[in-house]
């Protein structure tokens, strides 16, 4: 049998780096996209492609006989405007020239952000409302990224919702930019203790797309047992509970600062993730361990 052959954006970024390694831990050829040379990943089978996936003739050329796509691309901290163009318009691209080239798989790095998280909204399934216009620049561009993607046809869509990403890396929300704010700004450091801190560890996200993007996760017609042959698919990918007690506390402690805790109505309810359960997926990594993590990085 021969290796799949998978294209994934952004393979430079904190999820598409480590997506390309639990790729080529899989035995498939990568062709890892980068905007500049010399900044994607190594690893067996691992072939760098620079340019802009969001060039129509570029996509064509990086697609080409490909049997799945991986895009992990977003511009979180620019304005609407600017995360429309890449993250809706330049994703459009790229996924329209894999329908053109008839590729299998494409599976999209979406974000649970899409879903209503709201005081009392209660726990967030595949079916969960999404928020509305009012949501915030990120998450109301990556709804739309959603069901722009859910339009197009032949092609398994897939888009994989996960929550907080935790793990290592300069450009690591969670692990680094996030503490960075926290150390340099007080009002960072107040949040409501009993508040969802909905978390994955980026292992366990980039294990779950490459199962998906190899297909070792079947196709079929029911998305309780795997991804909708020719459908688009949500699926949320979340590890344990925790709470913002959790991670605010676990990051003033590494950095030797006081926490602020408020008392204020907040979301109390789960990223439910039953369904990549069903899909044969489980996280690996305990909330204990990537806590542990994120308090070395920062004290290191």
């Amino acid at each position: 049998m021969t290796s799949p052959l998978v294209v994934v954006t952004g393979a430079n970024g904190l999820v598409g780096s480590h997506v390309v390694r639990a790729l080529s831990q899989r035995g498939a050829t990568v062709r890892a996209v980068v905007r500049r040379a010399g900044t994607a990943p190594d690893g067996p089978g691992v072939e760098e492609q620079v340019g802009d996936f969001a060039d129509p003739g570029f996509a064509e050329t990086v697609v080409a006989g490909a049997d799945a796509l991986v895009t992990t691309v977003h511009p979180m901290g620019d304005d609407r405007e600017s995360q429309r163009r890449v993250g809706v318009d330049g994703t459009m691209a790229i996924a329209s020239a894999a329908v053109a080239a008839d590729v299998a798989r494409h599976v999209h790095i979406s974000t649970a952000g899409v879903y209503d998280r709201s005081p009392g909204a209660g726990d967030a399934d595949e079916d969960g409302r999404l928020v509305g216009e009012d949501g915030g620049d990120y998450a109301v561009v990556k709804r739309d990224v959603d069901a722009a993607l859910a339009g197009l046809s032949g092609t398994t869509r897939v888009l994989v919702r996960p929550p907080a990403i935790l793990g290592r890396g300069g450009s690591s929300v969670w692990n680094t930019l996030r503490p960075e704010r926290m150390r340099d700004d007080e009002s960072q450091r107040h949040a409501v203790p009993e508040a969802t801190f909905a978390w994955i560890h980026v292992d366990d996200l980039a294990a779950l797309v490459a199962d998906v993007a190899t297909g070792a996760v079947a196709e079929g017609d029911d998305p309780e047992r795997g991804p909708v042959a020719g459908g688009c698919t949500p699926v949320n990918a979340a590890s344990g509970p925790a709470t913002q007690r959790d991670y605010v506390g676990a990051v003033t402690e590494a950095l030797g600062l006081e926490p602020t805790w408020d008392d204020e109505p907040a979301w109390t309810g789960q990223i439910v993730a039953d369904r990549a359960r069903r899909w044969g997926w489980a996280p690996r990594v305990s909330l204990d361990d990537a806590l542990a993590e994120l308090k070395d990085g920062l004290r290191g």
